[in-house]
């Protein structure tokens, strides 16, 4: 079977992609070497030996939100790094478990159970492998699922039964945490309250997934995420290893709505040859009928405008459109 899925290049993409076994199907049949599909060119290749380790990453204790410390953290980090960790954000180490448990058991379901959701009914429902297959020369080591949080009652039909539950409790666990940061760094851009509108701006659309990375043999070859940069305005990321912390990265909206003073971090997900790893990210959208552009409170000043008042439904159906190409989204946006 192996030497038969293996013989050409379409029928590994058939098998991972159109038949809906994912990466984590060829690891399941035992594959000895990677598929040339998945090997990287020399130039996007990552290795540990260039990566940075967390004790140089910001890290903020969390357990007292009002203390002017934490904002100041915040704000620093989010404007030289785009990127910082955060402990003792009051999210129980139970539930940040339970998720982590519940991705790895989702990803162990029988490919027919996990291929209803490659073209479920709902939209916001999605199974998949990669990024953008169809659009990408080289493909990323990662299956995933994606739920997009419209209303409770959607959630309840639409996302799979083996996990809805979990991903409801820690969508609603991470509230707090998501309130507080977003709170603090519009403090930081001059914008004292967040209403309605804002909020929306802001968080309008929730999207969590559950990635799943398969361990393989080559790892050096290979990526679990190319380098790209998130369009979120935050995302809250979870993974296996790192005890209850977490960590939180800048997207490009939040780089727009702040005409650059917060940066939006370039990123990827190195391979994994030792063992099956999951992430939890939490992504907080702008709606896609919402147009975003640098905020009339960062302007107020006569600073001038970097970018241009865009649809945020344009921007994200480019970001989609294509393979994951660094930060060349963004440009779209500049004026």
């Amino acid at each position: 079977m192996i030497s038969k899925i293996l013989s050409n290049s379409e029928k590994v993409f058939d098998f991972v992609v159109n038949e809906g076994h994912g990466v984590k199907g060829l690891c399941d049949i035992g594959i000895q070497a990677l598929p040339k599909q998945y090997v990287q060119p020399l130039e996007e290749r990552i290795t540990t030996s260039i990566v940075r380790t967390d004790n140089s990453i910001p890290l903020i204790d969390a357990s007292n939100w009002d203390y002017p410390k934490v904002a100041d953290q915040i704000c620093k980090a989010t404007q030289s790094w785009g990127f910082f960790q955060v402990i003792n954000h009051g999210v129980p180490i139970e539930i940040l478990d339970n998720i982590k448990e519940t991705t790895h058991r989702f990803f162990n379901l029988p490919t027919n159970e996990k291929k209803k959701y490659t073209n479920s009914h709902s939209s916001n429902v999605r199974y998949a492998t990669s990024f953008n297959p169809e659009a990408e020369k080289t493909l990323s080591w990662r299956d995933y699922l994606s739920l997009v949080h419209v209303f409770d009652d959607e959630a309840t039909s639409f996302w799979p039964t083996s996990c809805r539950k979990e991903a409801l409790e820690y969508l609603k666990s991470c509230d707090t945490v998501i309130s507080k940061i977003l709170k603090l760094l519009m403090g930081g851009l001059n914008v004292k309250e967040i209403d309605k509108e804002t909020e929306e701006l802001l968080m309008g659309l929730k999207r969590i997934n559950f990635n799943y990375y398969p361990k393989y043999p080559n790892p050096e070859l290979s990526i679990g995420v190319g380098r790209h940069s998130d369009i979120s305005t935050i995302t809250l990321l979870l993974q296996d290893d790192i005890g209850g912390g977490s960590s939180i990265n800048i997207g490009d909206a939040l780089q727009i709505m702040s005409n650059d003073k917060y940066k939006s971090v370039e990123h990827c997900v190195i391979a994994n040859g030792s063992h099956n790893r999951v992430s939890v990210p939490i992504f907080l959208h702008p709606k896609a009928t919402s147009v975003i552009g640098p905020s009339k409170e960062v302007l107020q000043n006569g600073e001038k405008p970097i970018y241009k008042q865009i649809l945020y439904g344009d921007y994200t159906n480019i970001f989609f459109s294509k393979s994951h190409d660094e930060k060349d989204t963004i440009k779209f946006a500049k004026i």
